[in-house]
């Protein structure tokens, strides 16, 4: 994750952001401006976006939605200040209606994007303006600059190809906050098929087992959101261990890229978890992400130490082989 530097100035109205990235300008240039590639990061963890336009033009708008893992939705707006390719691009930065004209009352930023050449590839600094003290107090209060970080930790996974960034690595685990743990795998198969493995039982019975030597004895699945699952596993012929299970909602189906979903383990008094799973595919790879939500620090350190990411590279492994490389 590329370290990045944000402070803000009441005096000078200003946000400033600075990350270092192992890439070139022309690079970083690239991500901002196709809308393709700027929404794999520009929301945060939970909150993906999605840009339903984008006219790079002195005087175009862009609109954009960020979708919460509860329903929620937040939209924002760009009107395009300043084009200079590759190292200034400055919008105006507003969150829209459901029209894409900005809220009347919500705070608006003039946003400058920079990008220079550093000794380890680009330096990019971005720097809002705000009308007021009241307005940089507000979108500070609302998370932003927790939020930021977040979203600009996902550059890396967008700046270079897919394989050349996840591939081999295995299951990886990422502490973001208290409460929120991210976990991702690249498996070599397409979405399609990796969005089937997740929601079919047939398949699921096939792969997501944990370690060797245990069954899946109940798998039941939703055909659409809202609706209840639960699994359950065993071990084998009477094999150590106790069986166990989760059961919890699906709350929102997206085929083939995303399902949020509660988690509770049955029969005990344990807070439920919200699990947000994403999948992105490029060159017949997919970039499986779980992000995990926790009530709290404890119940996070809790769950990561019975071993649950040593359990999924061995599903995730099953999978690859039994069935994506058939």
């Amino acid at each position: 994750m590329p370290t990045i530097d944000i402070t803000s100035d009441p005096e000078a109205l200003t946000m400033t952001v600075v990350a270092e990235f192992d890439a070139p300008v022309e690079r970083l240039w690239a991500i901002y401006t196709d809308p393709r590639q700027l929404e794999r990061f520009w929301g945060p963890p939970g909150w993906p976006a999605t840009f339903s336009e984008y006219d790079l033009s002195v005087g175009g708008h862009a609109h954009y939605a960020m979708n919460g893992p509860r329903g929620e939705l937040s939209r924002g707006t760009w009107e395009f200040l300043a084009i200079e390719e590759p190292h200034r691009l400055e919008v105006l930065d507003a969150f829209a209606d459901e029209s894409g004209a900005p809220i009347e009352g919500m705070p608006a930023m003039r946003m400058v994007f920079t990008f220079e050449e550093s000794g380890t590839g680009t330096q990019m600094r971005t720097v809002s303006h705000f009308t007021s003290v009241e307005a940089l107090e507000q979108v500070i209060e609302m998370g932003v600059v927790e939020g930021t970080r977040l979203a600009m930790g996902q550059i890396e996974r967008v700046l270079h190809d897919l394989r050349e960034y996840a591939q081999g690595r295995g299951t990886q685990t990422e502490v973001l906050t208290d409460q929120h743990v991210r976990i991702t795998r690249l498996v070599d198969g397409p979405r399609d098929l990796v969005w089937r493995a997740h929601t079919e039982p047939k398949l699921m019975k096939q792969w997501l087992l944990g370690p060797d030597g245990w069954v899946m004895t109940e798998c039941e699945m939703p055909a659409s959101a809202p609706g209840p699952y639960r699994y359950a596993w065993a071990p084998v012929d009477g094999g150590e261990g106790e069986p166990f299970g989760f059961d919890g909602e699906v709350t929102l189906m997206q085929a083939p890229h995303r399902m949020v979903s509660t988690e509770h383990m049955s029969g005990t008094e344990y807070p439920p978890t919200l699990n947000d799973l994403q999948l992105y595919e490029e060159d017949g790879a997919t970039l499986i992400t779980f992000l995990i939500e926790y009530p709290d620090a404890a119940t996070r350190d809790m769950v990561l130490a019975t071993g649950m990411a040593d359990g999924m590279e061995t599903s995730y492994a099953r999978l690859e082989r039994e069935l994506l490389a058939v």
